[in-house]
């Protein structure tokens, strides 16, 4: 470890935080990229492979199965072995099986490298977390986690033109090759260029000083903690966390169905043009980005101000979670305006939703078991990503129209709001001890 000198008379902490920030939002855009690049060639591969909506929906929802499995074990690995060869790991390994994904030639194959994709994604969010509470002070976390997870949907809102052009001049396999290089690439450059506070170029005493002072947990964490049963249990049963696995759970519910479902519901229910759905349907994604950074503004605004934790953090994700059910008024309407108007707030609201749910719970998690916290939370929060898609292919199967699938999924937001505003509670840091 190196140990920092003592701060100079006046000398001013140091940026490293923003650049290391930067790198987190460039692996989460990627990370979304990869996950959502299937969404743009589903109704080709479909085509090709001769599949029906039930086997789309399960090559939809493979990834979110092995991605929820493995969440458990990849908060241990993450406290254990520590976020720099963990998440290079990771990285280079959703890399490959996205490239893979190109030389695919029938559901089982769709199938596996769709499940081995979900296998290394799944330290992604549990590590952008911990290094996020690692690296900045409370008061910063927000705008933080929000610039991570708006990382997110510049990926989907960027994908969909981008991809939709691949697709078109070189076919949906050309899709999976040019992300998943993009993905081996700055896996190289995480390793070069990424460590703790305690270990970093580039960061002064004063910055780690204020990192600690502000609520940032520097180099306080312990990378080799042993985790028991006793503790697992307290994590999975707690009253805060119960409420927030609920809306976790409703939360990516919604978030799949525009990942897996969108672009094929407004080719096949809507019957739009595959390049008229490149410019319409990257529109929601920029909503939500735009709920991202007023959610975590706002968020961070109100955490200055004074108005504590439940205030601060809960009631953007409520707000945000109540506007995502306004795509039920999609059921209603044949006008493609009007139906990307109900689309763009309700994933505004979703954005809003996803950026303040991650910050409330770096604000509340077991500073000593913050990666297993992470990877517990995103556990059940992926049930929702890996049911949504396979629940929307079976309701699309039976009824031949996407509108009960829209129910479905517009009900989501009024459960996860209503989990926030009666079963969370005050938001306090969870202690855990024998």
């Amino acid at each position: 470890m190196i140990k920092k000198t003592s701060p100079k008379l006046g000398e001013k902490p140091s940026k490293r935080r923003w650049f290391i920030l930067f790198l987190v939002c460039s692996i989460t855009f990627i990370n979304y990229l990869d996950r959502a690049n299937l969404a743009v060639a589903a109704p080709f591969l479909s085509k090709e492979f001769l599949l029906n909506p039930v086997q789309m929906g399960l090559i939809f929802s493979a990834l979110s199965w092995s991605y929820t499995l493995m969440q458990i074990p990849s908060g241990w690995f993450l406290d254990r072995i520590g976020s720099k060869i963990v998440y290079g790991i990771a990285l280079c390994g959703w890399s490959v099986f996205t490239m893979i994904m190109g030389i695919t030639y029938n559901l089982t194959s769709t199938i596996f490298c769709r499940l081995g994709l979900g296998v290394f994604e799944s330290p992604a969010f549990p590590a952008n977390t911990r290094i996020v509470t690692t690296w900045f002070p409370s008061k910063e976390r927000g705008l933080a986690i929000g610039a991570y997870t708006g990382s997110e949907y510049i990926g989907l809102a960027l994908c969909t033109p981008i991809l939709t052009w691949l697709l078109v001049t070189f076919g949906w396999r050309s899709i999976f090759i040019a992300t998943g290089l993009l993905g081996i690439t700055f896996s190289v450059i995480w390793f070069f260029c990424y460590n703790d506070p305690s270990k970093s170029k580039g960061v002064n005493k004063a910055e780690i000083d204020f990192i600690k002072e502000g609520g940032g947990l520097s180099d306080t964490i312990v990378e080799k903690k042993k985790v028991t049963w006793k503790e697992i249990k307290k994590l999975v049963f707690n009253r805060q966390l119960g409420g927030m696995y609920i809306t976790a759970f409703a939360n990516a519910a919604i978030l799949f169905f525009f990942m897996t479902w969108f672009p094929s519901y407004l080719v096949n229910e809507k019957h739009m043009g595959i390049l008229k759905v490149g410019i319409y349907g990257s529109l929601p994604y920029f909503a939500a980005i735009a709920g991202v950074i007023v959610a975590g503004k706002w968020s961070d605004w109100m955490i200055s101000k004074g108005y504590g934790l439940g205030v601060s953090r809960k009631l953007p994700v409520i707000l945000g979670l109540i506007l995502s059910s306004v795509m039920i008024g999609s059921n209603y309407t044949n006008n493609v305006n009007i139906i990307i108007t109900f689309m763009c707030i309700a994933f505004f609201g979703q954005g809003m939703a996803s950026a303040i749910s991650w910050a409330l719970l770096s604000e509340i998690a077991p500073k000593e078991l913050l990666g297993l916290s992470c990877g517990t939370y995103n556990f059940i929060a992926n049930l929702g990503g890996a049911l949504s898609p396979t629940i929307v292919g079976y309701l699309i199967a039976r009824t031949g129209s996407y509108a009960s699938a829209l129910v479905f999924v517009s009900s989501m937001g009024i459960i996860g709001a209503l989990s926030y505003i009666f079963i969370i509670g005050k938001p306090t840091r969870i202690i855990i001890s024998d």
